[in-house]
Formats: structure tokens, C-alpha cells, sequence
């Protein structure tokens, strides 16, 4: 795992951290099963506090993409399997909506507003 977070933008650390997260598991380099480093790794890895990485693991735990447990630490889950698959699907959107001029965070907005 490749954590990418940027300081220097608006969105908050953590926040970058479970996206990078989660477009590994879509890229398929974290599968179901896998162990992710310990949020102390992570942290120190990054320069970043502890609590930090332990909000994005556990915003990816409400998702349902990770399982945490004391001594085990975090495993991606049997819900991260969908995200690969849909991968190539959420591309090509993004790509026809960039061709159309629609901006990611409208696409975004849309997707996430959409009744189900």
C-alpha cells in the first residue's frame, strides 16, 4: 500500500488517506484478506499524528471497506471485492463526463445525491 496524501490541500489528511485507500482496493493493490500497515506505521511513514491515520481506518470501517480488531489491526474486507470490479465502470464515467466538461466534484456531488 502507497498512501498519497498532499498537506497542502483543502481536503483534510485523513480524508486523503481513506481515498487513497479505497482507489487501492478499486485498483485492485489491496484485496480482501490483505493487512494493512499499523496506523503508528502509516503515521510515521507519512509525518503525520497517529490519530489521524486511525480516523481515516475508521471511516473505512464504517464503510464496511476494513475490520478492525486489537492485535489483529486492519484488514480489508469482502466489500472492498465490488470496488475493483466497478474500477473500470467509475473510469470511463469520469472520462465522458470530463469530455462533456462536468467537473469531478459535480459528478461527484451527482453520484453521491442520487436516490436509491
Amino acid at each position: 500500500m502507497l498512501a498519497r496524501i498532499d498537506p497542502t490541500r483543502e481536503e483534510p489528511v485523513f480524508a486523503q488517506l481513506a481515498a487513497s485507500i479505497r482507489a487501492d482496493a478499486a485498483a485492485g493493490r489491496v484485496r480482501p484478506g490483505d493487512r494493512l500497515p499499523s496506523a503508528r506505521e502509516v503515521a510515521g511513514a507519512l509525518g503525520v499524528n497517529l490519530h489521524t491515520v486511525l480516523h481515516a481506518y475508521q471511516l473505512l470501517r464504517d464503510e464496511g471497506l476494513l475490520d478492525m480488531r486489537r492485535g489483529r489491526g486492519a484488514i480489508v474486507t469482502d466489500a472492498a471485492a465490488p470496488l475493483a470490479e466497478l474500477h473500470d465502470e467509475a473510469a470511463q464515467l469520469v472520462r465522458r463526463a470530463q469530455a462533456r466538461g462536468v467537473p469531478r466534484d459535480a459528478l461527484a456531488a451527482l453520484i453521491r445525491d442520487l436516490p436509491i
